[in-house]
């Protein structure tokens, strides 16, 4: 049994009970019980509730991968007050209505069970491959004639790590681009049923404009290596080999996403700090790291201040896990959004990546669009190590 570094000041002991644990005391086979809940509640009673703070800016980076908030000391705890099992003990009356508290107590169990999955995925391969699924919505038309349509692809990336092998993005795949809504296409045919349609970038209705071609595309592909970098990590291209340098230690990996922060310039740029870090943090752990690092990335998210856990939700595709909502607010033409990712409590994989409207725009109200509805999102089907590089589409353009 591999374990982390212990930042709850608990003596050495405790590591040596968890390892010595049978199979059947496992966290991740605990996880749900009624007493489990509560008596984690009880251990994590003085967590608060942390509500988003105001926007302090507008965050650009966007992720492939997986985030899933966790403490891995959290898993002995469990252990320890959890040997009675799933029923209540005798004269223990049954829980009644959850309170706020408790209900973040059960979106950090509920990860810190994810994690524990993810942690044991395979670590190496030849080929890191994710295949998502996204929708990006937008409102087009002129003021009192406006309607919504929505672009749906999916994608294949493939990223080589051995010497001698290429990396793949091949986007666009299945793409099409229609009215949202059947009360959408009513609205286009009204407007002509046009080829082409037109989306404002900017707040201004005279501002620039995005044309979309309604109907089927093609895909395209693209070559996404420089050299031996592979990926960003923040402000950093960086190699396979940087990857696997990383620190496995909470602290040292936290300290670096600091640097990096600072490096980057983005709170001169008026990013919120805990919603950089939540982002590198959340596209480092869907990198090709050892397992240590992205538990220690798990770690480093779970006490960033101003993110929002929530359990029992639904990602764009209808599977359900648990929400990681990024601190505050950005503003767009369509209202002000809200980030959020969402994570298979069953694996720790990220299910989705999702921008929501917080509060719609005139615009977004007068096409439909509410509170809530999914703007953006970036659904991962498939996130996994393999020998053999993607089949590009024949139809693929390059």
């Amino acid at each position: 049994m591999k374990t982390s570094d212990d930042t709850s000041g608990r003596p050495d002991a405790l590591r040596a009970l968890a390892a010595a644990r049978p199979d059947e005391l496992d966290p991740a086979r605990l996880a749900g019980s009624a007493r489990q809940r509560e008596d984690l509640a009880r251990i994590l009673s003085e967590v608060p509730d942390r509500a988003a703070p105001s926007p302090r800016g507008r965050l650009v980076l966007k992720p492939l991968g997986a985030v899933a908030a966790l403490t891995a000391v959290a898993a002995t705890a469990v252990v320890v007050t959890s040997l009675d099992g799933p029923s209540s003990p005798a004269g223990r009356p049954e829980a009644g209505p959850r309170s706020s508290t408790t209900a973040v107590t059960d979106a950090r169990l509920v990860l810190l069970s994810a994690a524990t999955k993810a942690e044991a995925a395979p670590s190496e391969g030849t080929y890191w491959q994710t295949d998502t699924r996204s929708e990006v919505v937008d409102v087009v038309g002129k003021a009192g004639r406006l309607f919504a349509v929505h672009d749906v692809s999916s994608s294949q990336w493939s990223v080589g790590v051995r010497k001698g092998t290429d990396s793949l993005l091949v986007s666009g795949i299945d793409s099409t681009v229609e009215p949202r809504t059947a009360a959408d296409k009513a609205r286009w045919r009204d407007a002509g049923s046009p080829g082409t349609v037109e989306a404002t970038i900017s707040s201004a209705d005279d501002g620039p404009k995005r044309a979309y071609k309604l109907g089927t595309g093609h895909p395209t592909v693209a070559r996404t290596a420089l050299g031996d970098k592979i990926y960003a990590l923040g402000p950093r291209n960086v190699t396979y080999k940087d990857l696997r340098r990383l620190p496995t230690d909470t602290a040292a990996l936290r300290r670096m996403l600091e640097r990096l922060y600072a490096r980057d310039g983005a709170a001169e740029q008026g990013t919120e700090r805990s919603a950089w870090l939540l982002r590198v943090a959340a596209d480092l752990v869907t990198m090709p790291v050892e397992p240590g690092v992205r538990a220690a990335a798990y770690r480093v998210m779970a006490d960033l201040p101003g993110v929002r856990m929530t359990d029992n939700v639904s990602d764009p595709l209808g599977r359900k896990g648990v929400a990681v909502t990024f601190p505050g607010t950005n503003r767009t033409p369509l209202g002000s959004v809200r980030e959020r990712l969402v994570v298979d409590p069953s694996t720790g994989e990220l299910l989705a990546d999702e921008t929501l409207l917080a509060e719609p725009s005139a615009r977004a109200r007068e096409a439909g669009l509410k509170a809530g509805t999914a703007v953006n999102y970036s659904a991962t089907t498939k996130a996994t190590w393999t020998e053999d590089q993607i089949a590009v589409p024949g139809n693929a353009r390059h």
